[in-house]
């Protein structure tokens, strides 16, 4: 079977220039957990997932602490509502991933499957000449498991 046949499509994009209050309201109102980020001629860029809007532990350079950082800005839990008030200018350049996995429409699921568990991953955009035509998470997955890979609702 091969990607096409699962994946969905169309896919919601951002360009590198939406702001991350217009990508929040994008993501809520669509239902989707991440949105591929392109550029001027469409072509992918970034991806950028609900997991960047939230809190993340990282290691502080040249120690061994780990402190929070929001929209990959250091911060104290007091903080928190400051760098998201902040946030509501900043762009999709600024906090996308720009090193993204991904895979074409004629790889087969096995393939797909093969990168998300390797990687880590939840979500591969599908990309033909570097243009996102789709994408394949692994409630698509399941829903091929469940025998449902023929009702494909647009989310991420």
């Amino acid at each position: 079977m091969k990607v096409r046949e699962i994946m969905v499509q169309p896919v919601v994009l951002v360009r590198e220039s939406a702001t991350l209050e217009e990508i929040a309201r994008i993501m809520l109102e669509k239902r989707i957990g991440c949105v591929p980020v392109t550029n001027d001629r469409g072509q992918l860029s970034g991806i950028i997932t609900e997991s960047d809007f939230t809190a993340k532990e990282r290691g502080i350079p040249f120690s061994t602490y780990r402190a929070p950082q929001i929209l990959g800005q250091w911060m104290t839990k007091e903080g928190i509502e400051r760098v998201y008030e902040a946030a509501r200018t900043m762009t999709a350049r600024e906090i996308m991933t720009a090193r993204v996995l991904t895979v074409s429409d004629d790889q087969s699921v096995e393939e797909v499957v093969e990168c998300m568990l390797r990687h880590n991953i939840h979500r591969v955009p599908v990309v033909r000449d570097r243009v996102p035509v789709g994408i394949v998470a692994r409630h698509d997955i399941l829903k091929l498991m469940a025998g449902d890979a023929g009702h494909r609702e647009a989310w991420g």
